[in-house]
Order: structure tokens, then sequence, then C-alpha cells
């Protein structure tokens, strides 16, 4: 079956993509003008970019990372890493106890993530409402935002069968009597290869790469890539205009030149981590000391486990089943709950992820084939133990996460493993390994209950990534409790918004995808009214 990629199609249509190396993109002009320049291209930015089109507004893009399309994709860890990912899929705290991942590309998080798509949890929306004045996250109020966003980009049941590894997680929590459930993924005609995290070849994942970006381009966008945003300069009240740089694939400069762009309105999308730090390098008021800070990561730990048959976790759709059972254990203020997945596993990200080297990674790795993976996702900054972390600037001016892993947090990463070995053995697991350097392996549910309860847990022991950067630009119903206001306009810069998952106040409790796509579209709709006074939706 061909596979039309369309960006192909459209730049030799004339889409108008500026900047990198890739073909038909043209060379950086040193000055932009425009009605909105979006920083960033994923979640936040794509839903915001093509509702501004809709309504005849002129648009740029400015895109960090390379534009790779569906004829790039090799299903090949050691092209995507480096071409897809921020800091080559390398990305740590300042500790370097943390690793996380994150998209860096055209479509940004949405090109590279694993589809799963949840609604923000209820008690979620109830504590934003109750700590930080967002009246109108509710439930209802937000239910047509994301049932827009659901029907847009094909969010729905995944019905065919889950590969082996969801399976055990399912077959594993249904002997406990733990309840199991399927995820929402956001694909059309999936092909089920299992490389959603390498980049989609077939463009069923309907990220933005394939959905809004394309739709935004084909009404006259502009895109800029390979272009970092470096400033805003303002006078405290307004933006009057933001300094770009080129940038080579890997992240260095490409040139001393600057484009200066000047808009009518600025919208920070960047994601999490690099949004704080554009508005921490512009010197953005913050009266009350609140930008950067709550920086939330989801901070997960793993399991790993071997089973007689094969798993094949590289194979067929990455996660279709889920279980909130340990997020309702305690209240949501309580010890940290936790969301249990079943993440793919790809050689290179597994021998990375595991602790062990020469003999003990050989043996894991002729076990690869047989291996199972189940991930905990800790539901971060609903308790003021867990206040997450401060994004700060390095020398060179690139952001940089400080979180520390508290006493708080581990404990809610050693219950994740023992409730992740227990359901593991449950399944019929022969031995259980968790992520972490002094974890041996076990061949019993009594013997790792034993060892991991002695386990100490400490940063850098215990193996911890995150693929969810969220917060550092929380949104909130007073100055004094967040950087931006519920309607997404930054509190002291009345021409700049932020419209991507740094404007959470605490962690979702849940894959933050459709978060983000649910509420900037309500906040990306009202900036369109306010700009035009037209009323639009996604097409």
């Amino acid at each position: 079956m061909a596979i039309i990629d369309p960006f192909k199609d459209g730049l030799g249509r004339g889409w108008k993509v500026f900047g990198g190396r890739h073909a038909g993109a043209q060379p950086l002009p040193e000055r932009i003008s425009c009605d909105v320049a979006i920083v960033g291209s994923g979640a936040g930015a794509g839903i915001t970019a093509e509702l501004l089109t809709q309504a005849g507004l002129d648009v740029l893009l400015i895109e960090e990372g390379p534009l790779k399309t569906s004829s790039d994709f090799h299903q090949l860890e050691r092209e995507a890493y480096p071409q897809l990912y921020q800091e080559s899929a390398g990305r740590k705290t300042a500790d370097k106890a943390i690793n996380i991942l994150q998209g860096r590309c055209v479509g940004g998080s949405t090109t590279v993530n694993w589809t799963s798509s949840f609604r923000t949890p209820d008690d979620t929306l109830a504590y934003w409402q109750q700590h930080f004045g967002l009246k109108d996250c509710t439930l209802e109020a937000l239910a047509p935002w994301f049932a827009q966003a659901e029907r847009r980009l094909g969010i729905g049941p995944w019905l065919a069968p889950p590969n082996e590894n969801n399976e055990l997680l399912k077959r594993g929590a249904d002997r406990l009597g733990i309840r199991a459930a399927t995820i929402q993924r956001n694909v059309k005609g999936c092909w089920n290869l299992g490389s959603c995290g390498l980049g989609c070849p077939t463009n069923a994942k309907q990220s933005m790469l394939v959905t809004t970006i394309p739709a935004a381009l084909e009404r006259g966008a502009r895109l800029l890539v390979e272009t970092r945003a470096q400033a805003f300069e303002h006078d405290g009240s307004k933006v009057r205009w933001l300094d770009c740089v080129p940038v080579a694939t890997d992240g260095s400069a490409a040139s001393d030149r600057t484009v200066r762009v000047s808009a009518k309105h600025y919208v920070v999308a960047g994601g999490a981590i690099n949004s704080p730090g554009l508005l921490l390098r512009s010197k953005a008021p913050d009266p009350h000391n609140r930008l950067g800070h709550r920086s939330f990561l989801h901070p997960v730990v793993a399991s790993a486990a071997v089973f007689d048959q094969r798993v094949e976790g590289w194979a067929g759709a990455p996660q279709t089943i889920y279980s909130d059972h340990f997020l309702g254990v305690d209240p949501i203020d309580g010890p940290i709950g936790y969301k249990l997945e079943a993440p793919p596993i790809h050689p290179t990200v597994f021998a990375t992820t595991m602790a062990g080297f020469g003999l003990e990674q050989t043996r894991q790795l002729k076990q690869f084939p047989h291996t199972h993976a189940l991930l905990a996702l800790l539901r971060d900054g609903f308790h003021p133990q867990s206040p997450g972390g401060r994004v700060r600037l390095r020398d060179d001016r690139t952001p940089l996460l400080d979180y520390p892993l508290t006493a708080f947090v581990m404990d809610g990463a050693r219950r994740a493993l023992l409730s992740m070995a227990e359901l593991q053995f449950a399944a019929g697991a022969r031995e259980v390994i968790p992520t972490h350097e002094l974890a041996r392996s076990y061949r019993s549910w009594d013997e790792a209950k034993r060892e991991i309860a002695a386990l100490p847990m400490k940063p850098q022991l215990t193996r911890v990534f995150s693929a969810h950067a969220m917060g550092g630009c929380g949104f909130a119903g007073e100055a004094k409790l967040g950087v931006v206001q519920p309607n997404g306009q930054h509190w002291q810069l009345e021409n700049l918004s932020v419209h991507d998952g740094s404007l959470f106040p605490t962690s979702v409790g849940a894959n933050p995808q459709l978060s983000i796509y649910g509420i900037v579209n309500r906040l990306a709709s009202g900036l369109t009214h306010r700009l035009t006074g037209r009323t639009v939706s996604l097409a």
C-alpha cells in the first residue's frame, strides 16, 4: 500500500517552510511580521495554529527541531533518538537522577509518543479548582473541548487484541482482582507495528505532524524549522518582538544570524522545561516568583519480568492496557499514587534503562524476546512533600530542570516496584527484575517482596525516567498563584499566552497529551475570538 507523505505533497504545492536542510525548506528571512507567532509545533502549538488560521490570521510557527516526516521514519532507534528527541533522548535532571524523553521535531512529543489518550481525571481538576482558583476547570465545562479534540485526532478505543506485553498486565491484574482497562489511542488505520516512539512510518498516528500542522500550512501559515526562539524583547507589559536563532539538528548554534519576529500576539508552546526556559531567558515579569517552579514529571519506575513464552514487547500497539487501581488507594493529597502501564520494549532503551552491565546485561539481553515490562507513573504535585522541580538556566542559557526525588516520592517508587512485581508473578513470570542498581533477579513473589522492601530507595540507585514534563508556567485564578491567567494569557505581558503542558499546576495523573489538546482547544478558541471576534472549532 502506498503511503502518502503530506509534507512532500504540501511542499510541492508551495507550503512555506523555512530553515533547516529538509528538502523544500527555504533560507531563513532576517525579519518576519505576522499576526501570531507560536513557539513550538507540538500538542498545544498545533491545536492553536489550526484554530487561528481558520479565522484567517497570519500565523508563524517556530520549531527548534527538524522537519522529519513518514518518509524519514525507518523504525530504527539509532536514527530516531538523535533526530526526534531533546538531547538525543538523553535529557536529564540537574542531578542526572531522572532521564526525560521529550520530542524535538515538527510535531513535538506528539510525533514520538505512544498514543495513550486520557481526559484529565476529575480528582485532578477538583484539586486545581480548590487550590489554584481554576473555577472553570470542571469535567462538564471541558467535556465539549475534549470531544472536539477526540473527533479531530481520531481518539477512540483500541479494538484489536492487546499484544502479549499488555495482555500480561491484564492477566496479572485479573488474577489479583485489580481493575485494568483499555487505553484510548489517537490512530487511524494503525498497522500495529509497535514503533510509535520512533516516528510513525504509516501516518496512522494522528499527531500534529499529520493533522493540525498540515492544516495550518495549507491555510498559509509559515513554519520555521531548526530555529530556536531565543528571547522576547518587552517593556514589562507588552512583548515588542522575539529574537530567534538558527540551530543545527543537534541543537548547537548553526550561525550567528538572528531572525527578528514581530507579531501582534505571541503564544509560547515549546513544552514544559523549554517554555519556562524561554521566559526566563527573556526576563519575563515574575513578581510572585512562580516562573519555572512547580515543574512535574510523573516520575516513572519500571519492572521487567521474564516469561516462558515469547513476549516480543517491541511488536504491536505499545500501550493498550492500564490500571488506575493504585491511584485510588489513598486520597489524591495522601501518599503518592501511581498508574500502571506496559511500555514498548526496544533494545537500546531497554539496555539503557535496566541496571547491570557485562555478563548480567548479556544475560538480560539474551532473554529479550521473553521479556515483559511494566511502568508506574507517580502522580506528583498534590502533597506538600511533592512540590516538583524548578527550571533554571545553565551558563549557556539553555534550560535545566532541578527535580529532587524526595523521600515521599521514593516511598511511592518502592510501593510501585512491589505492586508491579506482585502483578508480574501473578501473571506467570519466572523472574522479575526491578530497575534498581542493587536489585537482583527474583524468582518468587516472596523473595521479591522481602528484597524490594530492603532496597535503598535513593536517586541514581533507583532508575527513574519520565516522558511527561508538565508545569513551570502554571495557570491560576490569581496572579500570586501562577504565571498565566485561566485563559492562558500571561499575567503581566498582555500580548503573550502559554498553550502547552507547562500550564498545569500539578501533574495530570494520566498521560497528558489529551489534557493538552482539550484545554488548549478551549484557550486557543478564546484567543482567536479575542483577536478576531470569530468563533472557530477544530475541523
